[in-house]
């Protein structure tokens, strides 16, 4: 049977339920051979992965998932192979964390201001050592019986433009693909089933290195479309299962979205093109 693998996996030092222990052990129970952690801009999840995916067999590729802004729309760039120890790369993770903190004590002073009693205090706690985002907020909202589910929360409250919205800071697409570039990483875009067919092909012509072609939220239709899109402009191909775990509902999703090792010979061709 070819290797499986699987390029698009949380843990929880981002939005994930699971440690990078446990993702290896469940890549393994999945049948995969090769995956990347792609944690929302954090990387500290990778070295325990790349440790124990070797006990494991399993390859682990560093990787990570930036969030940039484009036509004042959130897109996500998926990088892969990055030195995840390159000094700016690190200096501009550490700035976002502190982002994403500030960010988290904004909404929570909403959703007080709206009635709930709910403290940062409370999220951290629930956060632990994970950049800190929408979903620990959401999580926490429901353990505190402040909402029924972690849809509701976003439905209800911290939802794009909810009232207890706040706005994240990004980067231009172009510094994401700069930072990556220079942290010897490739580019991809993460999911493009949302984004205008315009905004895709600006993103291919300010030097993208690929597409994620395969990905749960793509039905066959947007795959074949988006592997034309690939072919077309002679990019590489990607893709996985987006695996977070816990109330995500989404346990079912790994083993089952995946690409073959052809894709990442590709990408280790690019590679050693690009260093040439």
């Amino acid at each position: 049977m070819s290797p499986k693998v699987d390029l698009h996996i949380h843990t929880s030092y981002s939005d994930g339920a699971y440690s990078p222990i446990e993702i290896i052990d469940k890549a393994y129970a999945s049948g995969l051979s090769i995956i990347s952690i792609t944690d929302h801009d954090s990387i500290d999840g990778i070295r325990d992965a790349i440790i124990y995916g070797k006990e494991k067999g399993i390859e682990v590729i560093p990787g990570l998932e930036l969030s940039t802004d484009i036509e004042d729309k959130e897109m996500h760039l998926l990088a892969y192979f990055i030195d995840y120890e390159n000094e700016e790369l690190n200096k501009y993770l550490k700035f976002f964390r502190e982002e994403r903190l500030y960010r988290a004590k904004r909404i929570i002073q909403k959703l007080r201001n709206l009635g709930l009693n709910i403290k940062i205090d409370d999220v951290l706690d629930r956060a632990k050592n994970s950049s800190i985002g929408r979903p620990h907020i959401a999580y926490t909202l429901v353990d505190l019986g402040l909402v029924k589910s972690y849809a509701e929360a976003f439905e209800k409250y911290i939802g794009d433009y909810g009232p207890a919205y706040e706005r994240k800071i990004h980067i231009s697409p172009q510094s994401a693909l700069k930072l990556i570039n220079e942290a010897g990483g490739l580019s991809f875009i993460a999911h493009p089933g949302y984004m205008k067919e315009s905004i895709l092909l600006n993103i291919i012509k300010s030097g993208i290195d690929g597409i994620e072609v395969i990905h749960p939220s793509h039905d066959e239709n947007q795959i074949n479309f988006y592997r034309g899109i690939v072919n077309q402009y002679c990019l590489l191909e990607t893709g996985g299962s987006d695996f977070h775990g816990g109330k995500k509902n989404d346990e079912g999703n790994l083993g089952n979205y995946y690409i073959s090792i052809n894709h990442v010979d590709a990408m280790r061709k690019m590679l050693l093109k690009n260093t040439a």
